[in-house]
């Protein structure tokens, strides 16, 4: 596939290194010459210094050959008009942009990226999609990690294995016999740094990171049974009144009555702005690391603290004082890569990336096959795939057992007429079921493979 990308930020730089480990032939475009020549010399792609939206710098990127524009620059406007000219000039078949403006994704404009208007097929929104990660993390906090497929049907969640998990060292296969009706299964495992799919035999440790995918209405449960029963908190601080911090403390009002937020912005002019949107919640303006400012927010009684500001130092440090004040649990915004993976070791209890959140929402649109959801995970290391298996796959009229097509792999669960259901051995996929499954980062192209078309299809 030939991509052409428009942007060499965090998000533009995790999009172009994703697809070239994979082989595409990627061009990345941007205005500053230094992030195109650290591009250059980390990553096997062609970098091309100017302005994403001009036809002469998309035609030197190599626009009239690509599959897809993906424009991520930090400008609405260049995205919009990236996509524009890609359409128009050189009839590029997918378009993608990021729109950050919350004016043009009012529902009364959605028409206007209509394709007879301004053509972009997949408009992302980073703070809405990082606002509704923090709201899920929110709902459930024992998790460290979680995302929705099927509709909402499936959940993904990561959790921490600590020294009072009642399932360390218990064989993966005997957790269905010790929880006979438990809709979870354990797809993914990062131990000291390294992430395997494990087999049935396989135990967790203590220290271990665990993924699993489960029946919505299970996913509480399964939290409990490896020692996270953690309740929702309905005491909120919210540091960070930008465009995320409004949108979450503007939810919290929405779907959850019972909450009681405070939102903490260090600009007096955006924090009078925001209070004029917010109904019920407090906004404070001062600095997030003014210990008289958190006293005042009430920090020391709050069941959740939440750092969302544009500085990564400002959120781990307003999180690390909130947790010595005494806040219950603490959650920060990371964009910086370095700062994520080490995140627990901070102390904090779960962090959201801006950067992988944004990049998942684009793999799920560069994905070949029938790939209806993405995200990735761990820094990378793999992916969650939901993916709809047709009559060509060659997952379906066989028992998994006897398929030797899943190493690397494993299936979580399958959903059949909205009905989720657990793989065995025994499984027969059928077409049209709704795959959900992990995958390695080597295996991408093998999932890929599997719910593809086959051309003697037709």
């Amino acid at each position: 596939m030939k991509v052409v990308i428009c942007g060499a930020g965090q998000v533009g730089f995790g999009i172009a290194e994703q697809l070239a480990g994979e082989q595409n032939d990627v061009s990345i475009i941007d205005t500053n010459p230094r992030r195109i020549q650290m591009v250059a010399d980390q990553l096997d792609v062609r970098g091309v210094v100017g302005m994403g939206s001009h036809p002469d710098v998309l035609a030197k990127a190599g626009i009239d050959h690509a599959d897809m524009i993906i424009a991520v620059t930090l400008h609405d406007e260049v995205n919009m008009i990236a996509c524009q000219v890609a359409h128009a000039l050189f009839n590029v078949p997918t378009k993608v942009a990021r729109i950050r403006a919350q004016s043009y994704l009012a529902p009364e404009w959605r028409n206007m990226f209509a394709r007879d208007q301004l053509p972009i097929d997949v408009v992302i929104s980073p703070e809405i999609e990082v606002g509704e990660m923090v709201l899920r993390r929110l709902s459930l906090p024992g998790a460290i990690d979680t995302v929705t497929f099927a509709d909402g049907a499936v959940v993904v969640a990561g959790v921490h294995c600590g020294e009072e998990c009642p399932v360390v060292d218990t064989p993966l296969n005997q957790l269905t016999d010790l929880f006979p009706d438990l809709q979870a299964t354990v797809v993914a495992v990062n131990r000291n740094g390294k992430t395997v799919v494990p087999r049935s035999t396989d135990q967790l440790a203590t220290g271990d990171i665990a993924y699993f995918v489960a029946q919505a209405d299970q996913v509480q449960r399964t939290l409990s049974i490896f020692g996270h029963d953690e309740i929702p908190g309905q005491r909120i601080v919210i540091a960070g009144g930008g465009n995320i911090g409004l949108y979450v403390a503007s939810e919290l009002e929405k779907r959850n009555q019972a909450a009681r937020v405070k939102v903490i912005e260090a600009s007096r002019e955006r924090a009078q702005a925001i209070a004029e949107v917010l109904t019920r919640s407090v906004v404070l303006s001062g600095d997030a690391l003014d210990r008289s400012i958190l006293d005042e927010a009430g920090v020391g009684e709050a069941d959740t603290m939440i750092a969302l500001t544009n500085d990564d130092r400002i959120n781990i440090l307003s999180c690390q004082l909130s947790k010595q004040i005494g806040a219950r649990r603490i959650l920060a915004l990371l964009n910086e890569q370095g700062f994520a993976s080490f995140a627990r070791g901070l102390g904090i209890d779960a962090h959201v990336n801006p950067r992988q959140i944004t990049v998942s929402k684009v793999l799920q649109h560069v994905r070949r096959g029938r790939i209806r959801g993405v995200h990735a995970l761990l820094d990378g290391a793999g992916e969650i795939i939901e993916a709809e298996a047709l009559e060509t796959s060659p997952l379906v009229g066989k028992p998994l057992r006897d398929l030797g097509l899943l190493d690397g792999l494993r299936i979580g669960a399958i959903v059949r007429n909205g009905q989720v259901m657990l793989p065995t051995g025994d499984f027969v996929v059928r077409a049209h079921d709704r795959v959900v499954l992990f995958a390695l980062a080597e295996r991408i192209k093998r999932v890929e493979q599997l719910f593809r078309v086959a051309l003697e299809f037709f």
